[in-house]
């Protein structure tokens, strides 16, 4: 599994690690109940500390994503994840983040939304 990671970014690794992960079980990259390297591979490959990794798995598995086995290790979990109240209000709070980034920015509402829709599409494609 290839993650693109910015070690140079503001944003912690284990995040970055968290959204790359995410992004490649929605493409299709990750499938369902596919197996992702240990704790330790995962760190010894990426060339980080394996509380890094073991603090970005810990946090797929509590958001759903993933499922954390000690005979198995962390598996994909089914699809789709459950849409409960927090998780809906939780991706609601990051999209008005997001438009008020974008119209900062002086990204117009149809570039945004069309953004949104070419990404969307894009991924049920691929799955």
């Amino acid at each position: 599994m290839i993650l693109n990671l910015d070690f140079n970014s503001e944003k912690p690794i284990y995040i970055q690690m968290r959204e790359e992960i995410i992004k490649s079980i929605a493409n299709g990259e990750l499938e369902i109940n596919e197996s992702l390297p240990s704790v330790r591979a995962m760190a010894e490959e990426i060339g980080i500390n394996l509380h890094t990794v073991s603090k970005a798995y810990n946090l797929l598995k509590d958001e759903g994503y993933i499922n954390i086995d000690r005979r198995k290790g962390a598996i994909v979990n089914e699809l789709p994840i459950d849409k409960t109240k927090e998780n809906f209000e939780n991706i609601k709070g990051q999209i008005e983040l997001l438009v008020a980034e974008s119209y900062l920015k002086g990204i117009k509402e149809d570039e945004f939304m069309d953004l949104c829709k070419n990404y969307f599409n894009n991924y049920e494609v691929k799955r």
